[in-house]
């Protein structure tokens, strides 16, 4: 893993409107003053007990790790976040220096809610949110989307390449292009994460906010891609898309997260899936700081509770995120990442596009020097370039086919002719 920062931070992508992206999902609900119904809020985090978290904190609660959290960004005055943002930036232009004010027209209080699924300290003892991982410390990179808005693309693009260099351990994004393809400034942020040892998450969109497959970035090779479940755990219809890239499933419907100005709501979407999965990242990674990404990943994936025969499953993926399971397992013998390497990627598919045969990318800070093991290549990892390849080509294709068809149309009717008029003759 690489040397972290001396306070460390953490990076989490908020759903937002991007440029041509869709929302990720958060549909809300505002609940009552803590006060007034304290059990309305802590007693509601059923996935807690039900996916292994609590029962993990008996080995970490994630202490010296980051959870970088690139979103509209984090009211670090509520009263379960103070202490957990330990900086920030902003990429929007228009935030405060350190990421804390929310911004944005979509969804300006969807930082503060994801922020405090992966790493919220709660109010108090049993009262408030608390994350999967409350020890962890969060970074928190507004950004801000819309009308009006910079790029959308640079700022993520800008936002994972600071989070990197911040230190993060982890990167969660809860946002979704609507398309399987990416912009080529996040070939090089993704890859700057990919050598620096990250682990990068990211949500797979939900279907009821008009995401029917899964998009970039959960498209990206090396990305763990979370769907969503409803609390009988089947998979969500309006909070989850579907796609081969699905890594794991979280819970995404009867969430409970808190918002700016130190109020609760309750919410559904898989950008309340991803955090806490970010959160249990996190975890395994304080339990186990001598592993690379590579290791966290194909943890979190084999320790995954299959949900159907097919695994990877394109609804469940390899399963139920365990939490205990994933931090208590024997350490795996990998040395690739198993869902997919982006450079590899970069090297087959923008080769062809540049004309070019060498792919300039800036190295990394710091060399990595992991050795030993066997690279794993599911299913899902090995389709997840070949669809983002394929699927331009599929209109040329098709007008490359009715060409060829006409043209043995024209042929066979000059045959046609030439024979009757041998037979006239």
């Amino acid at each position: 893993m690489r040397p972290r920062s001396a306070r460390s931070l953490s990076l989490l992508i908020a759903a937002a409107l991007l440029g041509g992206a869709a929302l990720s999902g958060a549909e809300s609900t505002v609940l009552p003053a803590p006060s007034a119904a304290a059990d309305a809020v802590r007693d509601r985090q059923y996935w807690l007990d039900e996916y292994g978290i609590r029962a993990a904190w008996q080995v970490t609660r994630g202490a010296g790790v980051s959870i970088a959290i690139i979103d509209s960004g984090v009211d670090d005055e509520h009263p379960d976040l103070r202490g957990s943002v330990v900086g920030g930036t902003d990429v929007s232009g228009e935030g405060s220096p350190d990421g804390t004010r929310p911004v944005g027209v979509e969804r300006p209080d969807h930082g503060t809610m994801v922020a405090s699924l992966a790493a919220g300290r709660g109010s108090g003892p049993d009262d408030g949110v608390i994350g999967a991982a409350p020890e962890a410390d969060l970074l928190s990179a507004s950004l801000a989307f819309g009308a009006g808005a910079r790029d959308g693309d640079v700022q993520v693009a800008e936002a994972v390449r600071w989070a990197v260099d911040a230190g993060a351990d982890v990167i969660s994004l809860s946002l979704t292009r609507n398309t399987v393809d990416w912009p080529e400034s996040w070939d090089d942020a993704f890859l700057y994460a990919e050598r620096n040892d990250v682990v990068v998450i990211a949500a797979a969109g939900n279907r009821g906010s008009g995401t029917d497959q899964v998009g970039a970035p959960a498209t990206i090779p090396g990305v763990l891609t979370v769907g969503g479940v409803t609390r009988a755990g089947i998979a969500s219809d309006e909070a989850s898309s579907q796609g081969i890239s699905i890594s794991v499933v979280a819970p995404s419907e009867q969430l409970v997260g808190s918002v700016p100005g130190g109020g609760h709501v309750l919410w559904q979407g898989t950008s309340g899936a991803t955090p806490i999965v970010a959160g249990i990242a996190a975890l395994v990674r304080a339990a186990h700081p001598d592993e690379t990404a590579a290791q966290v990943i194909q943890r979190i994936i084999a320790t995954a509770r299959p949900v159907t025969a097919t695994v990877p499953d394109p609804l469940y993926g390899y399963g139920y995120i365990d939490a205990e399971a994933a931090v208590r397992a024997p350490s795996p013998s990998v040395v690739a990442n198993p869902l997919g390497s982006l450079e590899r990627w970069i090297a087959v598919n923008r080769r062809a596009d540049s004309g070019s045969t060498v792919l300039e990318i800036p190295a990394p800070q710091q060399s990595l020097g992991r050795t030993g093991g066997t690279a794993v290549d599911p299913p899902a990892a090995l389709l997840r370039p070949v669809v983002a390849a394929l699927a331009p080509l599929v209109p040329v294709a098709i007008a490359t086919l009715l060409g060829l068809l006409l043209v043995i149309g024209a042929v066979a009717a000059a045959v046609i002719g030439f024979v009757r008029q041998r037979r006239t003759l």
